[in-house]
């Protein structure tokens, strides 16, 4: 008889998993033999540039690559993260006490609860956000304080709003922008307003800076770190997955304030030996080489963007055009939840986009659609959705 044995507490606090329950929805309309258009998730769908290829298979052969790389990331990729931040941010980074290589963005967001929260300590959080901020705080033991993103504030979270003992209590905040699920953008005085606010609340603020190569109409993307004082309060977390399409690299880096850096290569020198080395080289030729690729991509995304809200307007679905990242935030029809909605668009549309609820309670209203299908899906699935005559 095989054994039952039970999961840890630890393990038992993990919220579900909701792009998983998404995919399963997904397959079951597929296996029936339907035609599913999936605009739910967020997975680049675009090959990695060949200068990064080439790098890593000419890395690759390396004997010395073939050894353990050094425990917190080799040298000339942190020296290439500064570089990169200088040249791109005009930001001053230290590669040796201001850099941690992480082995993907989202390692780095969960373990971050775990190196500065202890069980019952409070951490701020963007509702809706990305939904592993929830893991890491889960797998802290810590609780979580949801600052509501609404459009008629530019999904921008309102502190004067919060209650005034979260504020005090609070000792990590996450943000991100260009914003995952919104799309909202964020500007220089409210990465300032962001700044004096950590520094009077004594609170750490995490960055998620993932589409931070994604903005249109000719808007570059701020780094967090671009505001003066922020590097004393904070870290931006960067991925080369959404910039480089290397989102199966699993390659990514921390970087800010010295004490939160140390805390994370600490916790990383008891769980893994850093990232494979090859993959760093190409890590390195990502950052250094031409960005002509990066502009490429932006422009495709943009397209893709103007594509899908014309053809959604052209149905008579009144939608936003999105600011930034690679999603569009849309609010759903009057008389529809979200999830409720979203199920509609599947079942009878076999078109697949998020729920809002999965990304926080107040993303109900809305649904998420990725840009990372060709424009002739973007097409089909307006159609297909117009066909259902709901607006």
């Amino acid at each position: 008889m095989v054994k039952q044995f039970e999961p840890s507490h630890t393990l038992q606090r993990l919220p579900e998993q909701f792009f998983a329950q998404l995919v399963k929805k997904a397959q079951k309309l597929k296996e029936a033999g339907h035609d599913v258009i999936n605009l739910g998730q967020g997975n680049p769908d675009l090959p990695t540039p060949d200068a990064i290829v080439d790098k890593l298979q000419e890395a690759a052969a390396r004997p010395k690559h073939h050894k353990y790389p050094p425990f917190r990331g080799q040298p000339f990729l942190k020296q290439a993260v500064c570089d990169f931040y200088q040249r791109e941010y005009g930001v001053m980074l230290d590669p040796e006490t201001e850099v941690a290589v992480l082995p993907g963005a989202k390692t780095g967001l969960v373990e971050l609860s775990q190196c500065l929260l202890n069980p019952g300590d409070k951490a701020l959080l963007p509702d809706p956000g990305y939904p592993d901020y929830m893991s890491g705080i889960a797998l802290a033991d810590a609780t979580p304080l949801f600052m509501p993103l609404r459009a008629e504030n530019s999904f921008l979270p309102d502190y004067a709003a919060l209650n005034g003992e979260d504020k005090q209590a609070a000792k990590l905040m996450f943000l991100n922008y260009p914003n995952n699920p919104t799309a909202g953008t964020a500007s220089a005085s409210f990465f300032e307003e962001t700044t004096a606010f950590a520094q009077k609340h004594d609170i750490c603020v995490c960055h998620d800076f993932a589409y931070g190569a994604i903005g249109f109409d000719g808007e570059k993307p701020r780094s967090f770190l671009q505001t003066e004082g922020a590097k004393d309060i904070g870290i931006e977390i960067y991925t080369l997955s959404k910039s480089y399409n290397m989102a199966g690299w699993r390659i990514a880096f921390a970087v800010g304030n010295p004490s939160v850096i140390e805390s994370i290569n600490l916790l990383q020198d008891h769980m893994y030996v850093s990232v494979f080395g090859a993959v760093q080289e190409a890590a390195t030729e990502a950052l250094q080489g031409s960005q002509e690729n990066v502009k490429e991509l932006v422009a495709v995304y943009e397209q893709r963007r103007n594509t899908l809200v014309s053809s959604l307007r052209d149905i008579g679905w009144d939608v936003p055009s999105p600011k930034g990242s690679f999603f569009a935030w849309l609010p759903v029809p009057a008389g529809f939840r979200s999830e409720e909605f979203a199920d509609l668009l599947l079942e009878k549309a076999h078109v697949v986009v998020a729920p809002g609820t999965g990304f926080g309670k107040s993303g109900d209203g809305y649904v998420r659609v990725g840009l990372v299908a060709p424009e002739e899906l973007m097409k089909e699935a307006a159609a297909r959705i117009g066909k259902l005559g709901l607006f």
